[in-house]
């Protein structure tokens, strides 16, 4: 196992995504590593990750095209 980065920013837990469903559809999530975010497709919406934690807001999240 490996240190962490004193100045790394953290990452994302993955085992969080059996945990967590999009707010708005009770559907499972997508993870986008290199986005930050986790993606509903039912709800058409991608949910930032800052620092770490994902922000499971309907305010926060960005409507995907």
């Amino acid at each position: 196992m490996t240190a962490p980065q004193p100045n790394a920013a953290p990452t994302f837990d993955r085992r969080m995504l059996e945990a967590l469903v999009c707010p708005q559809t009770q559907t499972v999530l997508e993870y986008d590593a290199e986005s930050q975010e986790l993606i509903s497709k039912a709800a058409n919406l991608a949910f930032p990750i800052r620092n770490g934690i994902p922000v499971m807001l309907r305010d926060e999240a960005r409507v995907l095209e």
